[in-house]
């Protein structure tokens, strides 16, 4: 038998390491054990436990979480983002009542509600949406909620229908900037969902987005979408790093410094939002009970 040379294997690339500003603290306080245990007993789902969220400790400990509704498959195919793709089943119509018992028995003070994209239903799950809101008022009246919607793409009487129940704060995520759109939202339409937001605070709603940055987007290109939002009638933005989620999702060009967050929290309140969130660690929700 003819033994075949072995070809040595090309040595592949160093996992990019993740620097030290990226280390998260285990949570801890007496407030963040009181939800947990909570959570536990009732078995309750939070999107902050699902998506390991780096900032759970401390929003539980200011009293606030974040669910996901309409289910945990989605109708998008984002590159960045971890939620299963595909054609969803039928969804709950008692998750309403559900979520509003969950948000209760946490005695939760400022509740985000988030969930996957529903493309395939005529009013993109507004209904759904707007009975959830409903009954997290009527049990937990005290509670602040802000909804981060979905892209409704371009139904406008479904997003009038979701903004409509008496939320606080409306938030429609951008993302990343224009010129990474197709290879990160690659279903979506940068100037839709700027449309979006300008009809949403048109409505007289609280507006907020949020953005990730180390995608390969350039400096300029975050000015750009700062100055596009403002424009809009954007009310808060967030700004934090984006980390992949797993091998098959699109790379990290870039672990953003310290520095270049705070310079874009100085340019975005330059152009007159009312708050900007910017670190590495900052998501979506993260201080959201402030953005009232």
């Amino acid at each position: 038998m003819v033994e075949l040379p072995v070809v040595a294997a090309m040595p592949t690339e160093e996992k990019r390491k993740k620097p030290d500003w990226l280390r998260v603290k285990l949570p801890i306080g007496e407030d963040y054990r009181r939800v947990r245990n909570l959570v536990d007993e009732y078995k309750l789902h939070t999107i902050c436990q699902s998506g390991n969220c780096p900032n759970m400790g401390e929003c539980w400990g200011a009293g606030t979480a974040t669910f996901m509704i309409l289910g945990n498959v989605c109708t998008r195919s984002c590159s960045f983002c971890a939620v299963k793709t595909g054609r969803p089943n039928e969804y709950d119509e008692d998750e309403p009542r559900r979520v509003a018992e969950a948000i209760f028995l946490m005695q939760v003070k400022h509740a985000v509600l988030t969930s996957v994209n529903r493309d395939e239903l005529k009013d993109r799950g507004a209904e759904i949406w707007y009975q959830t809101v409903v009954k997290i008022k009527e049990s937990s009246p005290q509670t602040t909620i802000e909804t981060l919607i979905p892209d409704v793409k371009a139904n406008w009487d479904a997003l009038e229908r979701m903004i409509s129940p008496g939320q606080e704060v409306v938030s429609h995520n951008m993302e990343t900037v224009e010129s990474l759109y197709r290879k990160v939202r690659p279903q979506a339409k940068y100037e839709r969902s700027l449309e979006q937001i300008k009809r949403t605070k048109a409505y007289g709603k609280r507006t907020k987005s949020g953005i990730m940055v180390g995608l390969g987007e350039t400096k300029d290109e975050v000015i750009k979408i700062m100055d596009d939002l403002a424009a809009h009638g954007c009310d808060v933005l967030t700004i934090g790093q984006y980390l992949q989620p797993t091998k098959m999702h699109i790379e990290v060009a870039e672990f953003v410094h310290p520095d270049t967050f705070a310079y874009y929290q100085e340019e975005g309140m330059k152009r007159g939002f009312s708050f900007v969130e910017s670190g590495p660690l900052v998501r979506s929700s993260y201080h959201a009970e402030r953005h009232l």
